[in-house]
């Protein structure tokens, strides 16, 4: 991610700028959050810079992150990245740094959790995933990582979603395959 910066160097500018970005978002897609109030969410990120930075990096990475629930229990938000097909800037990534590590040849530039860790939010998890298509379409032409069993990971594989067929299928892949259709989507709690 070499357009990242340190949370120490994400100004107040670029924080102004980004909120109006999100904001600006929230409004054009009011079906995805109904009943939550922009300045609720607002007031939320501003008492948590670190999290901001967080959404900044899924903003330069071309995740579109918009708010699709409240938990009432937590009193926190979650953003999910909503970009129409998997985020562009993190595609042609395998599963995870074990993945990355086993490919002796042609290593792809990172992997999904450690990209993700990078950046402060968490992948996706299948029911995550089915969650966001609820919101909206997402992943027609491409598909995402997402959180794989501990089970399925230990023989080698990963697993990856889309939305094909007015469905979502889950499939599997080995963990150092990558694609260049293929990203992550990640989840930030606020």
């Amino acid at each position: 991610m070499s357009k990242t910066k340190t949370k120490n160097e994400f100004s107040s500018k670029e924080q102004d700028e980004l909120l109006k970005t999100l904001k600006s978002r929230f409004e054009k897609n009011e079906k995805r959050h109904p009943g939550i109030k922009w300045n609720d969410v607002q007031a939320k990120l501003e008492k948590h810079p670190a999290k901001l930075w967080s959404l900044q990096q899924m903003e330069i990475t071309e995740g579109e992150p918009d708010v699709i629930a409240f938990d009432k229990k937590s009193g926190e938000y979650l953003f999910v990245d909503c970009s129409a097909e998997t985020p562009k800037g993190r595609r042609s990534i395998c599963y995870d740094a074990d993945a990355l590590e086993s490919r002796k040849e042609n290593k792809p530039k990172h992997s999904a959790v450690g990209m993700a860790d990078e950046m402060g939010i968490e992948i996706l998890d299948e029911e995550q995933y089915k969650a966001l298509q609820q919101v909206g379409k997402f992943d027609t032409k491409t598909s995402s990582w997402v959180k794989t069993p501990r089970a399925i990971r230990e023989l080698g594989g990963a697993i990856f979603c889309d939305w094909r067929y007015d469905h979502v299928f889950t499939y599997h892949n080995g963990a150092e395959s990558y694609y260049a259709a293929r990203a992550f989507r990640g989840a930030l709690k606020v």
